[in-house]
């Protein structure tokens, strides 16, 4: 075994132990949450006709600033830490955000294009402690409407296998955007050829609601799901519903358990239902934790956010929310930026 599969192994061993340990913790209390997206840089260097998530304009956030939202959210007993954007990599300092992280006793993941890796930027990612990273790959070849295709970055791939000692998921999208659906099929078969672990989500409407598969999409859903190594994601029993269009009967627990934190540092309950609750993290207390816990969402039937109906495994056996849903906001709701968006 060379010494980067020895890194590997090891990060993993750690990580696997501090994901045990985050599990425990969230079944022992409620009273904190269990993961957070936080966003450093909305700015993308992609501009996918699906996605309304990013600009092209914003700059990176001061790193004095993701300090103090980071130290808020360890103070409110957060467990995992996923930085997002717009394009993460396009942070200067990224790298330090991630080592605040890992300084706070939080597990440190990110979500990527992809687009930006180098050899040396994968290697300053191992130094920072970075534990999780995902890249979802939407087509074999780009088109106009994803550019994040196994053509162009399976040369990314490779160095992610030779390099990274951190855990790497390709997710790839089945949905109506994607014109190829069996593309989605060599996405996971080249994951898994490369030693990554494998996942398959649903592209969502700009709300983050439902559009059924087709059954030929269904079809490669289930395959996809089938190859998948065992892991805590794979354990969402709603993921067959998505894929066969069907609204279901689940416990969100956006806005208590799963935060989304923005670049202006408000506290949503997921990237497609920014505005709710609207509050800034430095406000943010663990009464509005309690309120969101037990306020029902009224988007949740039709969602496809997997990694907030992942947190809510957590909690789906207990504790019927009781609040009503989109209740008035215990703060002001700020505007929010408007997204700009490149077809």
């Amino acid at each position: 075994m060379n010494r980067i599969a020895l890194k590997r192994k090891a990060r993993f061993i750690r990580t696997r132990f501090r994901e045990l340990h985050m599990i425990a913790s969230a079944l022992i209390s409620t009273r904190h949450p269990v993961l957070a997206h936080i966003i450093p840089i909305r700015r993308c260097n992609l501009s996918c006709a699906y996605c309304n998530e990013y600009d092209n304009f914003s700059k990176p956030l001061p790193i004095e600033t993701m300090f103090r939202r980071l130290d808020r959210l360890a103070d409110l007993g957060t467990s995992i830490i996923t930085i997002s954007g717009g394009e993460p990599l396009l942070h200067p300092q990224l790298e330090e955000i991630i080592r605040h992280i890992r300084v706070r006793g939080m597990i440190a993941g990110m979500i990527t294009n992809g687009y930006l890796l180098t050899q040396a930027r994968i290697e300053s990612l191992n130094d920072a402690g970075l534990e999780h990273l995902q890249i979802s790959i939407d087509n074999v070849k780009p088109d106009d409407v994803s550019k994040k295709s196994l053509k162009v970055l399976d040369q990314k791939l490779k160095l992610l296998a030779e390099h990274a000692i951190f855990q790497v998921n390709i997710n790839s999208v089945l949905g109506s955007a994607v014109r190829n659906p069996e593309d989605a099929l060599s996405v996971a078969r080249r994951a898994l050829d490369l030693g990554f672990t494998s996942t398959v989500g649903v592209l969502h409407d700009h709300e983050g609601q439902l559009r059924p598969l087709s059954p030929e999409q269904q079809a490669i859903f289930s395959t996809i799901m089938s190859w998948g190594k065992q892991s805590y994601s794979r354990f969402n029993r709603y993921q067959k519903y998505i894929a066969q269009g069907i609204s279901r009967d689940w416990r969100c627990r956006a806005g208590s358990r799963y935060l989304y934190v923005c670049e202006d540092g408000l506290v949503h309950y997921c990237s497609q239902q920014r505005g709710y609750p609207g509050i800034p993290l430095d406000k943010y207390t663990k009464q509005h934790l309690y309120d969101e816990y037990n306020t029902l969402k009224s988007c949740a039937p039709r969602c496809t956010i997997q990694c907030v109906q992942h947190i809510a495994l957590l909690d789906n056996w207990r504790d019927p929310q009781t609040r009503p849903a989109f209740e008035k906001p215990l703060e002001p709701v700020t505007e929010l930026r408007p997204t700009l968006r490149e077809n």
